[in-house]
C-alpha cells in the first residue's frame, strides 16, 4: 500500500504542465466508479426484464460513455471554478491536489479542456434521442447545467447530497433502463425507481464523507453544505445510516420478486453493510485531517461492492 502511495506521489511531484498525466489526474479516473454504478444496475434491470435476444447494446453502451464522459467534465469543472474561488489552497487542503491549483493544468487550457468534454458528452448522448425520444434531449440538458451549477452554486447552498441522489441515483438508473428496453414497453417499474433511490443513496455517502473531512475549511469558505449544517455527530449518524437504508429499499426490491433466490440476494447485500459499518467506525476514529482520506477510499470501494452485488441480485432474483 505504502509502494503505491509513493509511486502516486512520484507521478504528482513531476508532472509537467498541461500533459497527458496532467490531465488523467485532472479526470480523477477513481471517481468513474460513482458513474459506473448506477449504469451498471439500470443495465441489469434492463437485461432481466426483456429476452435476451432483444436487449439493446448500442444505447447501453451509450449510456455507459456519457456517464463516464460527463464525470469528467464535472471533475474539470469542480478544478476550474474552485481554483476560481481559491477554494483548492494547497497549504490548507485536506483532500487529493488539483490540477488548476497545482500548475499542473493552465487555467485557459483547462476552459478549452471541459469545453470539449461537454461537447463530447453531449456528442455520446445523443443518439439516444432515437431510443428514448426528444424527452432526451432536457435530461441531457439538465445533467450539463447541474454539472456546471454544483461546484459554482448549489453545492455552497448544502444542495450537493440533494443532487446526487437525482443525478447520481434515480436519472442514471431509471433512464438506462428504459431507453435499453424495446419501443412500445418502456416503462419505469416501481422496482427500477426504488433501487435508483437506493443507488442514489449509496453513493452520497461519497460526498458525506468528503464534505466531513472539508468541514471546517468549508465553513470558512461560506460553503454550507449538508454537513457543515447538521454538525459533526449528525454527519457521522447520516453516513452509517445511508448505507442501511440504500440496503433496505434494494432487500424490499428483492423480497417482492418472490423467488428461490431471494434470500440469497438479500444475503449479499450484508457483505456491503459489514463493509460500510466498518469504515464508519474508521470514520468516527479518525475524525479530522488528511487521514480522512483512507475513509474516502474505502467508501468508493464498498460503492463499488454495492453495485457488484445489487447487479448479481437483480439477475439472481429475475
Amino acid at each position: 500500500m505504502s509502494e503505491k502511495i509513493d509511486m502516486l506521489s512520484r507521478m504528482e511531484t513531476n508532472v509537467k504542465v498541461n500533459s497527458l498525466n496532467a490531465w488523467v489526474l485532472a479526470a480523477r479516473p477513481k471517481t468513474l466508479t460513482g458513474a459506473g454504478v448506477p449504469i451498471m444496475i439500470g443495465i441489469a434491470f434492463a437485461f432481466t426484464d426483456v429476452n435476451w435476444q432483444h436487449f439493446q447494446v448500442l444505447p447501453a453502451f451509450l449510456c455507459i460513455l456519457f456517464a463516464f464522459i460527463m464525470q469528467i467534465d464535472a471533475n474539470f469543472v469542480n478544478d476550474y471554478f474552485d481554483c476560481l474561488k481559491g477554494n483548492d489552497d494547497g497549504k490548507t487542503r485536506l483532500g487529493p491536489r488539483r490540477a488548476c491549483s497545482e500548475g499542473w493544468i493552465t487555467l485557459p487550457a483547462m476552459r478549452k479542456g471541459l469545453t470539449v468534454t461537454t461537447l463530447l458528452a453531449c456528442l455520446a448522448g445523443l443518439p439516444l434521442i432515437y431510443y428514448g425520444g426528444w424527452e432526451m434531449i432536457i435530461i441531457g440538458l439538465l445533467c450539463v447545467a447541474f454539472c456546471f451549477l454544483y461546484t459554482t452554486k448549489l453545492s455552497y447552498l448544502g444542495l450537493g447530497d440533494l443532487l446526487v441522489l437525482v443525478f447520481f441515483g434515480i436519472v442514471p438508473v431509471c433512464l438506462t433502463y428504459y431507453v435499453i428496453l424495446p419501443k412500445g414497453i418502456q416503462t419505469i417499474t416501481w422496482q427500477v425507481f426504488t433501487a435508483s433511490v437506493a443507488c442514489g443513496l449509496i453513493i452520497d455517502t461519497l460526498l458525506v464523507v468528503n464534505n466531513y473531512r472539508d468541514r471546517n475549511n468549508d465553513k470558512q469558505a461560506g460553503k454550507h453544505t449538508l454537513i457543515v449544517r447538521i454538525g459533526e455527530k449528525r454527519a457521522e449518524q447520516l453516513y452509517l445510516w445511508l448505507g442501511f437504508l440504500g440496503v433496505w429499499l434494494m432487500a424490499i426490491v428483492f423480497f417482492f420478486a418472490n423467488n428461490t433466490m431471494t434470500i440469497l440476494s438479500i444475503s449479499l447485500l450484508f457483505f456491503y453493510l459489514l463493509l460500510h459499518t466498518m469504515a464508519w467506525k474508521e470514520m468516527k476514529r479518525i475524525k479530522h485531517g488528511k487521514e480522512l482520506n483512507k475513509v474516502l477510499g474505502l467508501t468508493a470501494r464498498n460503492m463499488f461492492v454495492y453495485g457488484l452485488l445489487t447487479t448479481i441480485g437483480i439477475l439472481l432474483t429475475k
